[in-house]
């Protein structure tokens, strides 16, 4: 599969490290009880269809990147920076 980094333009799939679902990334607090953190680290949710997640250009400019795929086809839709995201959401407050 080929991803396209909004920085070094069409690379390989192996260049990234795969993180997870954009809105699904938030780590329980320290203290949280064991259930919590049980679910956090072995579960996840495998839905089928389109999706955002993050990734990190590991193999290249070190950019985390917003990829929205499906994940039925494999087919890539849509990259971003995720800077670049976070500045958006910033502007719209």
């Amino acid at each position: 599969m080929r991803v396209i980094c909004p920085k070094c333009g069409e690379r390989d799939l192996k260049e990234f490290y795969y993180q997870g679902d954009v809105l699904a990334l938030g780590r329980p607090d320290p203290d949280a009880d064991e259930t919590l953190w049980n679910d956090y680290l072995h579960n996840r949710d495998n839905p089928s269809g389109v999706r955002e997640d993050l990734w990190y250009h590991e193999a290249g400019c070190s950019a985390w990147i917003v990829v929205t795929r499906n994940t039925a086809t494999h087919e890539i839709l849509k990259t971003e920076l995720a800077t670049s995201r976070k500045t958006a959401e910033e502007g719209n407050a």
